[in-house]
C-alpha cells in the first residue's frame, strides 16, 4: 500500500505538470486518444489478463517445489508475449491513420492537424506496450514470491519517465516530449524489477512451450479473461469515440477525473488485492478453502472501511481538490469544471471498483477466469449502452454530456460488484456475510457522520484558499472517521493502532 501511495503521488505530480503545461486543449486530447492504443495492447496481452492466469499456475508450481517447471513456464510466456506484442505493434503502426479515423477518434476528422498529431503520437508510443508487456510478467513473478513493494513501486517509475518528458523534453518538443516520456517510463518500469529477478535465481529457456501443460493451462485461463479485458478496453474506446465528438477538453476531463478516482482505489483495493491473491492461490493449491473464505471476508471488510469514506470525501471535496491540484498555467476554470463534473459521477463508483478488484482476484485464485469475465462482459455491455443514452440525457438536461460517461461506468461497475459477490458466496458455500455486513454498516454510519461534518467544514471555509479547504477537510474528516470506528469497537481500527504503536516502539 505504501508503494502504491508513492506511485499515486508521483502520478499526481505528473498530472499536475501535464495540466499546467497542456490544460485541456486539443493536443492533450490527441495524446490521450493515441495513448489508448498502446495501453490496450499492453492490457490485452500482458496486463491484468496475464496476471490473473499466470500467478495461480506459477504459484502452484512454486508451492509444490517444482521450480524448474515454474521458470520454464515463465520463459515460455515471456517469449510468447514478446512475439505477439511486436507483431501487434507493427500492425498498429501501419494502420494507425485508419485506426484513428474510424475506430478511435472520428471526431478529430474535423481538425486534420489534430488527427495527424494523434497518428504520430500513436506510432511513437507503441514501443511502450512491448516494454510494459515484459514488465507485467515480471510483476506476476515477483508477486508470486511474496515480493510486493518493488512491483508496486514500478508504476512510479513510469510516472517519473513522463515527468522527465514534460520537464526536459516538452519545452522544445511540445506534446511529443510527453510521448517520449511514456516510452522512457515504460523502460524504467521494466528496469526497476530486473535486478530482483536475478535475486530469485531465475532461469531462462528459449522456448514457446506450446506443448507444455502448464503453458496450456495459462492459455486456457487467459482466453476468457482476455475476452473480458477486451470488453473493458472496448468501453474505453467507446468513451474516446464519444468524447471526441463533444466539446474540446471532454476527453481529457474524463481521463483526469478517472485518474483521480483510481488513486484512492489503487492505494486501497489494488494494494490489498495484489497482496492477497498469492495467498488465495496458495490456500486453493493446498485445498484450504475455509481459510480462503476467511481471508476474502477480511479483505472485503478492509476495503469497505477504507473506500466508503474515501468516496464521500472525494465527492464533497472534488471542486477545491481539482482547483488546488491543477488550476494553473494552461489549466483554467473551465478545465476545472470539466474534471470536477466527471469526478462527481466517478466518485460514486469508487466503492464498487474497489470491491470488484478483490472479488475478481479471488475467482482467479480459484482458477476460474470464466465467471468474472461473463459478469464483467454483461456489466461492460450495459456500460456501452448507458454511455450513449446517458450522454444524450445529460445534454437534454442542460448538463455537461461527458458526465454521462462517468455515470455509466459507475452504474455498470456497481452491478458487476453485486453479481460477483453473489456468485462467490455460492462458490465458497458462504462468505461470512454477517461479518461483512457489520463492517459495511459501521463504515457507512461513520462515513455519513464524517460527510455531514465535512460538509459543514466546506461551508464554513468557503471563502478560504482551496488548498486549506482540502487539507483541513482530509485531516479533519479522517480524524472524525477514525474516532468513530474506535468508539464503535471496530477490530480493524484497533489493530491498525496497535500495528502503528508497535512499529513506533510505543507500548
Amino acid at each position: 500500500m505504501l508503494a502504491l501511495v508513492m506511485s499515486s503521488l508521483t502520478g499526481l505530480l505528473r498530472q499536475i505538470l501535464v495540466a499546467n503545461t497542456f490544460g485541456t486543449q486539443a493536443d492533450i486530447d490527441a495524446f490521450n486518444a493515441a495513448n489508448r492504443v498502446s495501453e490496450t495492447l499492453f492490457t490485452l496481452i500482458a496486463g491484468g489478463a496475464l496476471a490473473s492466469a499466470f500467478i495461480p499456475v506459477f504459484t502452484d508450481l512454486i508451492t509444490h517445489e517444482r521450480r524448474q517447471y515454474a521458470w520454464k513456464l515463465a520463459s515460455s510466456i515471456a517469449n510468447i508475449i514478446l512475439v505477439v506484442l511486436i507483431f501487434a505493434s507493427v500492425v498498429a503502426f501501419i494502420f494507425a491513420p485508419w485506426i484513428v479515423r474510424n475506430l478511435l477518434a472520428p471526431g478529430f476528422s474535423d481538425n486534420p492537424a489534430q488527427e495527424e498529431l494523434t497518428v504520430s503520437l500513436l506510432r511513437l508510443m507503441l514501443p511502450a506496450a512491448i516494454l510494459f508487456g515484459l514488465s507485467g510478467l515480471l510483476m506476476g513473478i515477483l508477486n508470486s514470491h511474496q515480493i510486493f513493494f518493488i512491483p508496486a513501486l514500478a508504476p512510479s517509475m513510469y510516472q517519473l519517465g513522463m515527468i522527465i518528458g514534460i520537464l526536459a523534453l516538452a519545452p522544445f518538443a511540445g506534446i511529443y516530449g510527453l510521448a517520449w516520456g511514456v516510452v522512457l517510463g515504460a523502460g524504467l518500469h521494466l528496469g526497476l524489477q530486473i535486478p530482483y529477478l536475478f535475486r530469485l535465481n531465475a532461469k531462462y529457456y528459449p522456448t514457446f512451450g506450446l506443448d507444455n501443460v502448464d503453458v496450456q493451462e495459462v492459455i486456457r485461463l487467459i482466453i476468457p479473461r482476455l475476452f473480458g479485458v477486451a470488453v473493458v478496453q472496448l468501453n474505453f474506446w467507446v468513451n474516446t469515440f464519444i468524447a471526441s465528438r463533444l466539446v474540446e477538453g471532454s476527453l481529457t476531463g474524463i481521463v483526469f477525473a478517472f485518474a483521480l478516482m483510481l488513486m484512492p482505489q489503487a492505494a486501497i483495493a489494488q494494494s490489498i488485492a495484489i497482496a492477497a491473491m498469492p495467498t488465495f492461490s496458495a490456500q486453493v493449491a493446498l485445498g484450504k478453502l475455509g481459510e480462503m473464505r476467511s481471508s476474502l471476508a477480511s479483505s472485503l471488510r478492509g476495503v469497505l472501511f477504507l473506500s466508503i469514506p474515501a468516496a464521500l470525501g472525494l465527492i464533497l471535496l472534488r471542486e477545491p481538490l481539482v482547483t488546488t491540484l491543477y488550476q494553473r498555467g494552461a489549466f483554467d476554470e473551465r478545465s476545472t469544471e470539466l474534471v470536477a463534473w466527471a469526478l462527481l459521477w466517478f466518485g460514486l463508483g469508487l466503492v464498487s471498483h474497489s470491491v470488484v478488484e478483490i472479488l475478481a482476484r479471488a475467482f482467479y485464485a480459484l482458477h476460474d477466469t470464466r465467471t468474472p469475465v461473463l459478469v464483467g462482459v454483461a456489466a461492460m455491455s450495459l456500460n456501452m449502452i448507458l454511455s450513449f443514452s446517458l450522454v444524450g440525457m445529460f445534454a437534454r438536461a442542460g448538463w455537461m454530456p461527458h458526465g454521462g460517461l462517468a455515470l455509466a461506468n459507475t452504474i455498470a461497475t456497481s452491478l458487476e460488484m453485486v453479481g460477483l459477490f453473489i456468485l462467490m458466496r455460492r462458490r465458497l458455500g458462504g462468505l461470512e456475510g454477517l461479518t461483512i455486513l457489520k463492517g459495511f454498516s459501521s463504515a457507512l454510519f461513520g462515513g455519513i457522520v464524517m460527510a455531514v461534518i465535512l460538509f459543514g467544514w466546506i461551508t464554513i471555509t468557503g471563502s478560504q484558499p482551496d488548498w486549506l479547504v482540502v487539507l483541513g477537510g482530509v485531516v479533519f474528516g479522517a480524524l472524525v472517521y477514525g474516532i468513530l470506528l474506535l468508539v464503535m469497537g471496530v477490530s480493524e481500527a484497533r489493530t491498525l493502532i496497535q500495528a502503528i504503536s508497535a512499529r513506533l516502539g510505543v507500548s
